[in-house]
């Protein structure tokens, strides 16, 4: 048994876990693999493409998921996440959990005898990451030598991509103002991941550095859930990070946009960008479901 809290809890199973995404995205997969199978979604945090993509990827797989919010479980009323986990792996076949704190997650995962997906902390999203990365192969038809550009706040989506582009590799590199770069311990892991696939991670205040032979600019919402208290702040730090035209025309030619969304158009992104030619944020939408139903085969599926 494994768990997704992070992406390096799957470092060597990336490769495959892709590969399952694109079989089943192509119809190459028996279709109710996971016949029989229940899941448990814990949601602390509201959700559109976590909460359906797991759900009808679930169905899709011919199992059952079932939405539990935190009103629901007796872990909102203070019961240990040790007791929530034992009780829960003797009813599921495994859990998904879109958390507050990463810890809660650590912990759940520690306890529970089913495999635990992170479907969201504030530290990493991997499951965004898997279908970024699937999309981004669809686009350009490989990895190779593909570089990734996130421009904003180094939040928990650009620690996943940071983690994961190594491992397939691609070149990343992160534009963001001082105080808003990655997590320090994540990005010493990706370097890592970087020095043995022979390739680079790099962080930098000055966006023209950033932008440098980019194949995939990628933004996130300045204000995350949990950070609206720092507004006005995070508008005036994130201003110069803004995705427009200019910014686009800086990275390769054929670049591609990429968004998890929710978006804040006119905020992190401008109109052009996100509605234009370069814009491919609902192929990534799309894609959380057959990367989701990826991870679903690989964590639930009976040997």
């Amino acid at each position: 048994m494994g768990n997704l809290v992070s992406i390096c809890d799957v470092k060597d199973d990336v490769q495959h876990i892709l590969d399952l995404a694109i079989k089943i995205k192509s119809g190459e997969i028996e279709e109710q693999p996971l016949e029989g199978k229940t899941l448990a979604m814990i949601f602390q945090k509201s959700s559109t493409r976590t909460r359906i993509s797991f759900d009808v990827g679930m169905y899709q797989l011919g199992g059952r998921a079932i939405f539990l919010s935190s009103s629901d479980l007796q872990m909102g009323r203070g019961e240990p996440i040790y007791d929530t986990a034992k009780v829960l792996s003797r009813f599921v076949d495994g859990i998904m959990i879109r958390a507050v704190e990463h810890c809660d997650v650590v912990e759940l995962a520690q306890h529970s005898d089913v495999p635990v997906i992170s479907g969201l902390t504030n530290v990493e999203h991997p499951c965004q990451a898997f279908a970024d990365i699937l999309t981004i192969k669809e686009h350009f038809g490989t990895l190779e030598n593909k570089k990734i550009c996130f421009v904003g706040d180094g939040n928990n989506v650009c620690n996943s991509l940071l983690l994961i582009a190594p491992i397939l590799g691609m070149d990343m590199s992160v534009a963001c103002p001082k105080g808003y770069e990655p997590n320090k311990f994540i990005l010493k892991i990706a370097k890592e991941y970087a020095e043995e696939n022979n390739t680079e991670i790099t962080v930098s205040d000055d966006i023209n550095v950033a932008l440098d032979n980019v194949d995939v600019v990628y933004t996130d919402v300045w204000i995350s859930m949990g950070d609206e208290a720092e507004e006005i702040q995070r508008k005036k730090d994130l201003s110069a990070y803004q995705v427009d035209l200019d910014l686009m025309d800086m990275a390769n030619e054929g670049a591609i946009f990429m968004h998890c969304l929710p978006a804040v158009r006119g905020q992190e992104v401008t109109v052009p960008v996100i509605d234009g030619p370069h814009s491919v944020i609902f192929d990534q939408a799309e894609n959380r479901l057959h990367a989701q139903k990826a991870i679903l085969y690989h964590f639930l599926k009976d040997e």
